[in-house]
């Protein structure tokens, strides 16, 4: 089989296109961590967010495994929510020194996202848990943000003048 000795050129030209395109049209979607593949470059993985709102609370849900909780930061500023952190990189484990790598799939580098909600959060009440790589992050809405059914009072309507469409009264 003929293998033009241009392939890893044009394979990493590929992905450097794709990460420019992905990059361009999906935003945020694509977390500030730079992991290095087999070839030993370097490319960018997503950090897979949720986020919804009910009437009292919005929940963040984010999959960032291989984090221990004492490894993550984060922060709460208006409405922002951002979450960062590093994953270590296997290869500087003690088990691993000296070894002959095959295949190195895993990512490894620093992690930041931010989400800006349409609605100010409690900050002061918004609670944060992680289990089995999940960061679950509840945020109370704040008290200005919550609906408020208004009650209605009667009273006498003021009359309208047909000439001026403002009130007759004093």
């Amino acid at each position: 089989m003929f293998r033009s000795p241009f392939a890893n050129d044009f394979v990493a030209l590929r992905d450097t296109v794709d990460s420019l395109v992905n990059q361009a049209v999906a935003g945020d979607q694509f977390r500030t961590v730079w992991s290095r593949s087999g070839s030993g470059r370097t490319i960018a993985q997503p950090l897979p967010l949720d986020v919804y709102a009910t009437e009292e609370q919005a929940v963040l849900l984010a999959a960032i495994p291989g984090l221990n909780p004492d490894d993550l930061e984060l922060t709460v500023h208006q409405n922002t929510v951002t979450v960062s952190g590093k994953v270590g990189d296997v290869r500087d484990a003690e088990e691993a020194k000296g070894a002959t790598w095959y295949l190195q799939e895993l990512w490894s580098g620093e992690v930041r996202r931010s989400v800006t909600l349409p609605f100010p959060v409690d900050a002061d009440a918004t609670q944060a848990t992680f289990d089995h790589g999940i960061l679950r992050v509840v945020l109370p809405k704040a008290e200005t943000a919550k609906a408020r059914k208004i009650t209605v009072g009667a009273g006498s309507p003021a009359a309208i003048t047909p000439e001026t469409g403002g009130s007759t009264g004093a």
